[in-house]
């Protein structure tokens, strides 16, 4: 039963220090405590716990561009975030943990701004048929969480840059996306960010009571440097993917290539290189470098600059 409500505020656009804020007041908040937090993350293509890093991502042009790379604890897709996007976590009791409920109060704030909405399937919130929230579950003992997203007014071009690889690329066992048709809701009415925050505001202190407010940027909680270092690792983000095959092939003017291996705990695995090159050695050599290389550009490209410097640029920018 809800005894105390709470509002969690931040002005933090690093995802893995709001990550690690979310999940430590989800393991830690009191058993009658239902919360709401609201947050941002700039320049970020966040993923699900089960999702393959290299299967959601053009991994290497996130890196070109200063995108962010985020696992998130809880399951679900591939999403891009910007400022344009807000962030919504319900923090509940597990007996009180109500997906429609929790759902009913993003409605009652859109609301406000005359934008009829209704839910679609478990995890979305659509508008006109098309989707502007997607929404994920966690639960850990007494507590659960629902988070998701609001797209108010995100740069959609943007987002496509990074959540779209080349589809020949990899062929996953991980949980590949389902794109979707999305919308900004700016487009359908006047909202911004600041105004949005609000109506969420009113309308959970409407649903569960009078909350108390609490500033994150001026909060302490014990172990949060130590998380947010874990989600910003790459044995987090990347080595955590579920193992994925890749198919990679090329044409140089000696010669083609194709590649195939595996991404095992981040390394590259179960290697086989063919080509037609007049080199007879160039694809043991090629499978002798890799075999058990972490699947980062730079360590490919290092590894295999000193047997084929075609290869080496080519590889280290096909992941």
């Amino acid at each position: 039963m809800i005894a105390h409500t709470t509002i969690f505020t931040c002005s933090s656009t690093n995802p893995h220090r709001n990550l690690a804020l979310e999940a430590i007041l989800t393991e830690t908040l009191p058993a009658n405590e239902a919360a709401l937090m609201l947050w941002q993350n700039a320049n970020t293509v966040v993923i699900g716990s089960g999702q393959n890093a290299w299967r959601e991502c053009a991994v290497t042009q996130m890196e070109k561009d200063g995108v962010t790379l985020a696992r998130r604890p809880s399951g679900g897709g591939a999403v891009f975030h910007d400022l344009g996007n807000l962030n919504f976590s319900f923090l509940m009791p597990r007996e009180d943990y109500d997906v429609s409920r929790q759902l009913g109060v993003i409605l009652r704030a859109l609301a406000e701004f005359g934008i009829e909405a209704e839910p679609s399937g478990r995890n979305d919130l659509t508008v006109n048929g098309r989707k502007f929230s997607g929404n994920a579950f966690r639960f850990v003992q007494e507590r659960a969480l629902h988070h998701g997203t609001l797209l108010l007014n995100a740069d959609m071009q943007r987002g496509s840059r990074y959540l779209i690889p080349d589809p020949a690329k990899l062929k996953s066992k991980g949980v590949a996306s389902v794109p979707s048709r999305v919308i900004n809701l700016s487009e359908i009415a006047p909202v911004n960010v600041p105004d949005m925050k609000n109506a969420l505001i009113r309308a959970f202190e409407a649903e569960y009571g009078a909350a108390d407010r609490v500033d994150l940027d001026n909060t302490t909680l014990p172990g949060l440097e130590e998380r947010a270092s874990h989600y910003s690792s790459w044995e987090w983000n990347f080595a955590a993917s579920p193992k994925g095959d890749i198919t990679l092939e090329n044409r140089f003017e000696w010669g083609g290539i194709q590649v195939h291996f595996s991404v095992c705990s981040g390394h590259i695995a179960d290697l086989s290189v063919y080509t037609d090159s007049m080199d007879e050695c160039l694809a043991s050599k090629i499978a002798s470098v890799l075999d058990g290389c972490p699947c980062r550009a730079d360590d490919v490209r290092e590894r295999l600059l000193p047997v084929s410097t075609d290869v080496g640029h080519w590889l280290s920018e096909s992941l």
